[in-house]
């Protein structure tokens, strides 16, 4: 489902808001401090594992996910009563992420890329432990979408999104679930194609003008005629596409059009006649139904963290969700029947566990342990919700982490980390790398500085075409912010960041050097020339709303490399270090090998990690071994080693 606000272009990933000027976050009380935490390993946080994906078997026995417990992502199924994860696929080299069972319940589809390039292609685990490429090329990126029905509501088909036939464009096709024959549904030539609806009639389309301005489209498939629906010609909104509704008779879309915030509306598609059906205080990011249509599935961004809202459509009540953990509620999946559903809880202090619901008992059980047993959940920390006001007045929300160990008579040092985007967020919940940080007494603030999603449409119009500048200067209010803090050492602050935040942290060092002492760029942007003139084929849709929000290569030239980090590289003193993996589609290597060698001819001391086996971030727990405790090691030397 295409999600409002989603084009976070170069991205990688419950607390109530304080006041607009935040009081200062208070180390532990004495009381906590009693018991020192422990501190741990990389090699005992990289020992949590990860799950994901969540798809019911015909006969609801089983559900389909993958996890990493091997080292690298397989797919593999764990019973409903509980028990071990089992694989079905044993991959060595390349991450494999489960989609879902065929029909038949023997068989079933998953995905891989090569290396981290982002071409993902779709597979066929047959019944022998064989797997077979459904959408075969070289430079094929291909992805599922949903089920195809018959008249009696029979899954027979799938819906395959790829672009084999241009690069630049995603075609839709429908497969055979039994002997995988296709036919072209849909030629696209600019869209970004949704969800198609039950009957299999009608696909929705987003048009992207800008990061701030979509239009929502639909193609009727048996006349092949496009109309959009919820025009706002001359005003800036993001109307996207959610789901349709189970009769096929109407589309949910999300749209702030006339509001700060992304509300529900339905749409009928025959008359066109548009009705708000749900809207919150924050954007509602997604909205879906149950396959049988009995409940209605609604997602609001609410200050860094989901909410989740479930409605049953037969008696319009609001569905009480069963007793968890404390922390979000996650990819919420039903059952074929609606009598049961899978979702994963997420919190700061525990990685996403498996559950699955009885709806009709409205009792759940988990079924999977991702905490390593070798980490007391004690020893780690919970993030709290801060803002600062910046530079102009502009109020920054921030998640911020603090050690146990701090106080006003032990300072430690601090980091300003910076998300990913330009449009992502930094939010609650489990981070290995974060609180491996944490718990060896360095402080992290996430910072969301403008530009950032969540927070309404003028906040995150407000980065628009000065990137290098307003954020930037954000993250160095940031700065101030941590420095006037009880137990934050003011002079041993540094900044991190990946994808954008990497590049963000480029600017800092070369823009503003005499601001952070250290800085830590994970794959990001030195040269915006560059990097909007590589982006990968596939991102044509979306490709003109980027150059408004960051600049034209060729129009904005001048403006591109005087805000590129690469060119002001002889300004860089303080210690930074990068990380890139080789196969990165969207910031390639080039930019990383490029201001390693300028910042280095300037006299800067520079560390390099390179991942050969790695794209646009980690699949591999080796490697997050080998970047996070390198990480560790040059703060260590650099930042908390400042005297």
């Amino acid at each position: 489902m295409i999600q409002s606000r989603a084009l976070s272009s170069l991205a990688l990933a419950l607390a109530l808001p304080l006041s607009a000027q935040a009081p200062a976050p208070k180390p532990e009380t004495k009381v906590a401090a009693k018991r020192a935490p422990k501190a741990y390993t990389i090699d005992q946080f990289m020992a949590t594992t990860s799950f994901g994906g969540a798809d019911f078997s015909p006969d609801e026995s089983k559900l389909l996910l993958h996890s990493n417990q091997s080292g690298i992502f397989n797919a593999g199924t764990v019973d409903v009563k509980g028990g071990a994860f089992k694989p079905l696929t044993d991959s060595t080299k390349d991450s494999t992420y489960a989609v879902a069972f065929l029909p038949d319940g023997d068989r079933v589809l998953v995905t891989r890329d090569q290396g981290g390039n982002e071409q993902n292609h779709l597979y066929v685990r047959e019944k022998d432990g064989s797997l077979k490429d459904l959408t075969p090329g070289a430079k094929v990126k291909a992805s599922f979408n949903g089920w195809a029905k018959n008249a009696k509501g029979e899954r027979t088909g799938f819906y395959v999104y790829t672009n084999e036939r241009d690069p630049k464009f995603i075609d839709v096709y429908r497969y055979d679930a039994k002997d995988f024959t296709r036919q072209l549904l849909y030629k696209n030539e600019g869209f970004q194609p949704g969800d198609m609806s039950p009957d299999g009639r009608w696909l929705s389309l987003r048009k992207v003008n800008t990061t701030s301005d979509t239009e929502c489209h639909v193609v009727d498939l048996q006349t092949g005629v496009v109309k959009q629906v919820l025009a706002h010609a001359g005003r800036v909104a993001d109307v996207s596409p959610a789901a349709f509704t189970p009769d096929s008779k109407a589309l949910l879309a999300l749209s702030n059009d006339g509001s700060e915030f992304a509300r529900v509306v339905k749409v009928d598609l025959a008359t066109g006649v548009a009705t708000e059906t749900e809207k919150a205080d924050w954007d509602i990011v997604d909205c879906y139904f149950s396959e049988d249509g009995r409940y209605r599935v609604t997602l609001i961004n609410q200050d860094a963290a989901t909410v989740i809202r479930v409605l049953d459509t037969v008696s319009g009540k609001p569905v009480t969700l069963p007793k968890v953990p404390v922390g979000e509620i996650r990819g919420l999946r039903f059952s074929r029947g609606g009598t049961k559903a899978a979702f994963y809880v997420n919190g700061d202090r525990s990685p996403s566990n498996l559950w699955v619901w009885d709806l009709k008992t409205n009792k759940a059980q988990v079924l999977t342990q991702s905490l390593s047993k070798d980490l007391n959940p004690a020893d780690l920390v919970d993030s709290r919700i801060v803002r600062f006001k910046s530079f102009d007045g502009m109020v920054i929300p921030s998640v911020f982490f603090m050690p146990k160990t701090a106080s006003a008579t032990a300072k430690v040092p601090a980091l300003v980390w910076v998300h990913g985007g330009p449009g992502g967020q930094t939010r609650t919940g489990y981070s290995a790398q974060i609180q491996y940080l944490v718990n060896h007494g360095y402080a992290v603030l996430g910072i969301n500085n403008r530009g950032s999603s969540g927070y309404g449409k003028a906040f995150f119009a407000a980065d628009d075409g000065k990137h290098g500048r307003e954020p930037l200067w954000d993250c160095v209010e940031a700065k101030t912010f941590l420095a006037s803090l009880p137990g934050i050492d003011p002079e041993r602050i540094g900044i991190i960041g990946g994808s954008y935040g990497g590049y963000m942290t480029l600017a800092a060092l070369a823009y503003r050097p005499e601001a952070f002492k250290v800085g830590v760029d994970i794959f990001g942007v030195s040269n915006w020339i560059r990097t909007l003139e590589s982006i990968p084929a596939w991102w044509e849709a979306q490709r003109k709303a980027l150059y408004q929000e960051i600049g034209d290569p060729v129009k904005d030239r001048d403006f591109l490399k005087a805000t590129s980090p690469l060119f002001a590289a002889d300004q860089i003193r303080m210690p930074l270090m990068v990380v890139q993996g080789a196969n990165d589609p969207r910031v390639i290597k080039p930019e990383s090998d490029d201001i390693v060698a300028a910042a280095k001819k300037s006299g800067a001391p520079v560390t390099y990690l390179v991942f050969e086996d790695e794209g646009h971030g980690f699949s591999k727990k080796k490697n997050q071994v080998a970047a996070y405790q390198g990480i560790l090691e040059f703060l260590d030397k650099h930042l908390k080693g400042l005297k």
